[in-house]
Formats: C-alpha cells, structure tokens, sequence
C-alpha cells in the first residue's frame, strides 16, 4: 500500500510540475508562479519517497527514490557513490547504504553540478566521502545559480560540500579492484556533465545526458543547449557496446539500443522545430503545430511536458 500511495503520489507531482511549465512556454516565458513550485514539489517528493535498491552487476547496484539515480559500488576499499540525491533523503538513504553492506563510504562522484544529484554532498563528505566531479561542478555549486527554466536560485554551497577533486577532461581512480573511468562531454545538458565508465563491469553511467524513455531538461542557464545535448548522445553511443549497462540520470538502465532511439528522438524534434521557425513561426506557433507529437505518448509522460521540450529546443535552434 505504502509503495502505491508513494507512486500516486510521484505521479501526482510530477503532473502538477508539467502542467505549469507548459503553461510558462505558451506564454513565451520559461519562468513563472507555477514554474517556481517545481524545486519544491521535487524536494517534497524526495523527503516522502522509499529508497529502492535494484543489484546491476560485479557488486554494482543502483538507488532511486532522491532525485537522479544513484549508482554504489561497495568493497574492502569501502563504498564509492556516483552522485547522491536529495539531502532530505538522507535518512532513507543510509539505511539503503547499510542495507547494502557496513562497508563506510569513501568516494563521491557528481556527474554535474544539479541539486537533485550534488544536494547530499554535504553530509555525505561528512560520513567519509571525497567527492569528484568536473571542475565546472564546483564553480556551479560555489556561487549562487539561477535555473531560469525552473525559476529557482540555488544558494551556493558550503564550503564541505564543495568537490575535492576537480578534472577538466579526464579522471580516472581505482577501488575495490575496480578501474572508474571519467570523461568530461563538453557543454551538454549542462557545462559540467561528465560519464562514469566500471570497466570490468561495463557499466557506463551517463547522468542527465540520458533520461530513459522522456524528455530530458536542458539547463541553458548553465551551458547546456539542444545541439550539445545531441552530441552528448553521439558520444555515449559510441562509448558502448551490445552489452553494456547504461545508467541514466532519470529513468531505468538500458543498452545501446535505447540510447540511439533517445538519440533518434532528440535530432527528429530539433529538425521539426528548426523547420518551424526558419519558416518565421513564434514560439505560440511552434507549439501549437506540435512537432513532438510522433513521440510524446513514449516520452512525453514525465516532468518534462511535450510543450516545455518544444520550447527548451525551439530556444537552441
């Protein structure tokens, strides 16, 4: 019952958040009274949500329930997270860590610098963790941030959940006999997104450069724009094989084959909306011809509406 109510109640808000970003690109703004609930609605979500443990593979399992999807790696060398969720998930957050095993945490990885992937860094450094990420990341989360596509600042960081180790284009660690491979994409959804690749496992966790099966933000407030969100998915296919393991930032693990159909989705959208308003339509217009309509049934189910994704594109074209 518990686990119903949490969905109904998910599905609830992610409608709610839709419906008003919608309502913000028909009025030609993407900030609004309704776009600013969306941050909260969000932390509401995560405070009330159960944490759900799903095992991949070689020791590898994922979290979800805070945010972006959390990938753990556990071992003698103690546990390694690639991003963190919600701080106001923290205490469901442990217990899935101890349900793990007692190994104590020890590395942290931020695939980008959004708070629903940086916001535990704090008590998370506190409870042993390094953390990793870009160097962008940590420029991001030092200084106040306005997403204008959520229309919310985001308070800089403090100084403990700072990352500790910054990289421009490459990094690359090794713990619990595994080697962890990280690469920067250039500006994509953000400026500051990077991959993280378990090489024994094959096992390629990509952040929000892939939301599996919706429309995926993109921060242009930060960096991030339509084109390079679409040279992100060009690289993460060439970065797997038929056998890989693909984490998405929000959505289920998949393969290869669900990152060109992403892939497929993003260059289809950018092409119909280009067309539109090469030919002089206004953002009203563009909307109303529906150029996502071949795929919102699949994609366009989530947080990001089919209006909202039109306008983020119609933005970048």
């Amino acid at each position: 019952m518990q686990s119903e109510e949490n969905a109904i109640s998910r599905r609830r808000v992610l409608a709610l958040a839709g419906v008003g970003l919608g309502a913000a690109l028909a009025d030609n703004r993407l900030e609004s009274v309704s776009n600013s609930r969306i941050v909260p609605m969000m932390l509401d979500a995560a405070a009330r949500t159960k944490i759900t443990t799903r095992p991949l593979r070689r020791g590898l399992a994922m979290l979800e329930g805070s945010g972006g999807n959390i990938v753990v790696l556990s071992g003698s060398d103690g546990k390694l997270l690639v991003d963190g969720g919600f701080r106001v998930s923290e205490p469901r957050l442990r217990e899935a860590l101890a349900g793990i095993d007692a190994a104590p945490i020890r590395q942290l990885i931020n695939t980008h610098w959004h708070a629903d992937h940086t916001d535990s860094n704090g008590w998370l450094h506190a409870a042993g963790a390094t953390i990793i990420a870009h160097e962008n990341t940590r420029r991001r989360l030092s200084v106040d941030t306005r997403v204008h596509g959520w229309a919310y600042t985001f308070s800089a960081s403090p100084a403990a959940a700072l990352p500790t180790t910054v990289f421009t284009t490459q990094h690359r660690l090794r713990i619990n006999s595994a080697e962890v491979r990280l690469k920067y994409y250039t500006p994509a959804h953000t400026d500051s997104d990077i991959s993280v690749h378990f090489v024994e496992a094959n096992l390629l966790h990509v952040g929000d450069t892939w939301w599996n099966g919706v429309y995926p933000f993109i921060d242009y407030s930060t960096g991030g724009s339509i084109d390079g969100s679409i040279r992100a998915a060009e690289s993460n296919i060439k970065a797997v094989d038929a056998d890989t393991l693909v984490v998405p930032g929000h959505g289920q693990p998949g393969s290869r084959a669900d990152l060109i159909e992403f892939r497929d989705m993003l260059t289809g959208i950018r092409q119909n909306v280009a067309a539109l308003k090469k030919q002089g339509r206004s953002l009203q217009e563009t909307i109303d011809a529906r150029p996502t309509a071949a795929y919102d049934a699949k994609w366009g189910q989530f947080l990001i509406t089919p209006a909202m994704f039109t306008g983020l594109v119609y933005l970048g074209v």
